[in-house]
């Protein structure tokens, strides 16, 4: 079995190579080459934590196992260590046996990050100059660096809960040689592309925040009851997941479903787009909304990547089990 520690994935997973894990990943779902298994998502009862398993099957890249971990939501101020905590297993699918362990935090990061410049890429207007963030969070910086390597942001703006925490926001703009403006919500109409990025169980962004053309990823929302962004907003955009099953039950399309304003079939997976099946935005005037939910393939595809640069790096350790 390969063992990829934690602390070897940023020195070997670019942002390229997770954008293009993701990317793949996306088009054999849509194909039908991938499919995820259902996900386990549980609170332990013990210190607030969220436990769970999310995994699938890659055809297309061979890519069999699952992901486990969740959310201690005290680690940091107790333990020092981030609250996401995760390690993603991968199997042999000829024969089942264990392939790798993969310390999964950086990856997660990476992914979630990747997932939503992959529709930036394939839904934003190709004019787009003002980059929106709500969220300042630990993963709104891995966010906004992946986003502004896929349209030729000219200024990013800003809004968070917690508005100290918007130097993360512009100490990434300020590497990318961008201006940064800290907006109320009303602001996010100068936007031409919006990542929503919370822990919110409360619509945040509503219709009248975005301007007629904008493109959003809805990152935030992978739990019961979580939302980001208004129904009203959800209605008047065309919507792309990257899993329609959970977006309409643990992702941001949950809500509308629920109040009967949307129906499944007003959901497309985002990789049917990336296949050509669909035509994407149709117009500059259209309102695009990817709702990411996260799911266990796109993980698998990232550590397969780190897998493979790990041993052509020599920084795989092998062992015998």
């Amino acid at each position: 079995m390969i063992i990829v520690p934690e602390n070897e994935i940023a020195s070997l997973v670019t942002r390229e190579a997770a954008f293009q894990a993701v990317e793949n990943v996306f088009a054999a779902m849509a194909s039908g080459d991938a499919y995820n298994f259902p996900v386990v998502r549980e609170a332990i009862g013990h210190v607030d934590a969220l436990y769970g398993f999310k995994g699938g099957f890659d055809k297309a890249g061979m890519a069999l196992g699952l992901k486990a971990g969740g959310y201690w939501p005290n680690n940091l101020e107790t333990h020092n260590v981030i609250n996401h905590q995760s390690t993603v297993f991968l199997f042999d699918p000829d024969t089942g046996m264990v392939k790798a362990m993969v310390g999964g935090n950086m990856l997660t990061a990476l992914r979630t990050a990747a997932a939503s410049s992959v529709s930036i890429k394939h839904l934003a207007r190709q004019d787009a100059k003002v980059m929106g963030m709500i969220g300042a969070g630990h993963q709104a910086k891995f966010q906004l660096r992946t986003a502004l390597e896929h349209r030729n942001f000219e200024k990013v703006i800003g809004w968070n809960l917690h508005p100290e925490m918007l130097s993360n926001l512009e100490e990434v703009a300020n590497e990318a040689s961008l201006p940064f403006e800290v907006v109320e919500l009303e602001g996010m109409t100068e936007a031409d592309v919006i990542i929503t990025i919370t822990s919110s169980f409360d619509p945040i962004l509503l219709k009248d925040h975005v301007q007629p053309g904008t493109h959003l990823a809805c990152m935030g929302t992978d739990t019961k009851g979580k939302q980001e962004v208004g129904v009203d907003l959800m209605t008047a955009a065309t919507v792309f997941t990257d899993e329609i099953a959970q977006s309409i039950s643990i992702g941001e399309s949950q809500h509308a479903i629920a109040e009967g304003q949307m129906k499944e079939s007003d959901i497309t997976p985002l990789g049917a787009v990336i296949n050509g099946v669909h035509k994407g935005r149709v117009s500059d005037d259209e309102i695009t909304l990817f709702d990411g939910t996260g799911v266990g393939l796109q993980d698998l595809a990232v550590a397969s990547a780190a897998v493979e640069l790990a041993v052509a790096n020599g920084k795989a350790i092998q062992i015998d089990i």
